[in-house]
């Protein structure tokens, strides 16, 4: 995945895991330290069924004391610069 290539090692200046498990999820990414979420929306995530289930795992992982913050495979591939830039302003 592109956007791991840019987070991983603590490039940030925070552990970053991908693929991890939380509760009944498997979330994308998550930095522990900062109980930030990192999920990366393909376009299935834009439909009416996929939007509700995402708002009930979200709102799950809000109550456990996560943060989340999304971003579309568009997003990533075409502004990574800016998705970095926004991951770094959630990580202060």
């Amino acid at each position: 995945m592109v956007l791991w290539k840019f987070i991983r090692s603590k490039q940030l200046g925070c552990k970053f895991r991908r693929q991890y498990i939380i509760d009944q999820y498997i979330v994308d990414f998550v930095c522990l330290e900062k109980q930030l979420i990192i999920e990366i929306d393909g376009k299935y995530h834009a439909t009416g069924e996929q939007q509700e289930l995402d708002r009930v795992r979200e709102n799950r992982l809000i109550s456990l004391g996560y943060k989340v913050i999304r971003f579309t495979n568009e997003e990533v591939t075409n502004n990574i610069e800016q998705v970095i830039e926004s991951i770094k302003n959630h990580l202060i």
